[in-house]
């Protein structure tokens, strides 16, 4: 049997004939990032190499670093192993990451989100099948309950909450991670119902996504409010991290929401003490998992991060050679703290 493209390592995923690590969680010389997420691109690595279209988004949150970028499907040989970047469908700048060595291929997805027909995330590139012999799948939402709505009706009740609560002159506070979610809320909404203001944590993001193409509503901080009435029927799209605040505070009479897929859990909304849970994922739900798996055609899979054991057992009883990494991905307090470094009082 031919020895393994990718193995675990105390520093990460190790791809031992390109001696690079993919995502590596410890600092180490080379290191190839599926996305900017704080629990799969950390500080430290001597070389990185990334899609280059999530290049200002990564540098945005790990300053000055040594990068290499490539387009998506764009290939160089490293070591005698082939490698290329592929959409993942997640956040801005999301790949997948295909590895051929001895005519064998693996491919490592990171994050991913499978979208339905005309129903995409176009805040970036939607997900690509890449054809492989073994794939390395994450599984944060790796039960058969996770089916996600369309897009399209979730953002629906979105505009119906904060079309109500603008005619109520009561400020819409709508929590989501400060990068990938809270683009994804911007570029949904139907930006005519009212202004929209964003976090000090939010805007720079933003300004990454624009200058990467994605469209993006025009959004102001809340230092750039005058007329502080303009806030009764404004949409603030903020990160979780804010709720119970100082800044928070301002919107004292707001009715607040989440968005996220943890909201599909009976009592995640009562956990988190809003007003209002969305249902909106950038990662892949069950029927979607199964979609993407399907459409590599391989003959083994790897599982990560999330209901790893799950997802396992079903895969071999679907016929399919499984097993799953350890790793430390998954991790919502890291971005959580990306933020906190990030907050302004804007």
């Amino acid at each position: 049997m031919s020895p393994d493209l990718v193995v675990e390592r105390p520093e990460g995923l190790y791809c031992p004939p390109g001696d690079f690590y993919i995502d590596p969680w410890r600092p180490v010389d080379r290191a190839v990032i599926t996305h900017a997420h704080a629990d799969h691109a950390r500080t430290g690595h001597g070389h990185y190499l990334a899609a280059a279209v999530g290049a200002g988004v990564l540098r945005a949150r790990l300053g000055a670093i040594d990068l290499q970028t490539l387009d998506y499907g764009e290939a160089i040989v490293h070591h005698g192993v082939r490698l290329s970047l592929h959409p993942a469908g997640h956040v801005l700048g999301s790949a997948q990451v295909r590895l051929e060595h001895e005519g064998r291929v693996w491919v490592v997805s990171g994050d991913y989100f499978v979208s339905g027909v005309g129903d995409g995330n176009s805040t970036c590139a939607p997900f690509e099948p890449v054809r492989c012999h073994c794939f390395v799948t994450e599984s944060t939402f790796g039960l058969p309950i996770y089916r996600w709505r369309p897009q399209r009706e979730v953002f629906a009740d979105i505009d119906a909450w904060w079309r109500a609560n603008a005619a109520a002159g009561r400020p819409s506070l709508l929590m989501g991670y400060s990068f990938g979610k809270a683009q994804r809320i911007l570029a949904g909404v139907d930006a005519s119902i009212g202004p929209i203001v964003v976090h000090g944590a939010v805007e720079p993001l933003n300004r990454a996504y624009r200058e990467a193409g994605v469209a993006l509503p025009p959004t102001r901080l809340v230092s750039e409010v005058n007329d502080k009435a303009d806030f009764r029927t404004a949409l603030v799209v903020a990160p979780p991290s804010v709720a119970g605040s100082v800044w928070s505070r301002r919107f004292a009479d707001a009715s607040d929401a989440f968005a996220s897929g943890w909201m599909q859990l009976r009592g995640a909304r009562r956990r988190r003490g809003v007003d209002r849970g969305f249902v909106l994922s950038d990662h892949a739900d069950w029927p979607g998992l199964m979609q993407a798996i399907a459409a590599t055609g391989c003959e083994r899979v790897v599982v990560t991060h999330g209901y790893e054991a799950v997802l396992v057992r079903w895969l071999q009883q679907q016929g399919l050679q499984a097993s799953s990494f350890k790793t430390e991905y998954g991790d919502d307090a890291l971005d959580a703290a990306v933020e906190d470094s990030e907050r302004g009082t804007s």
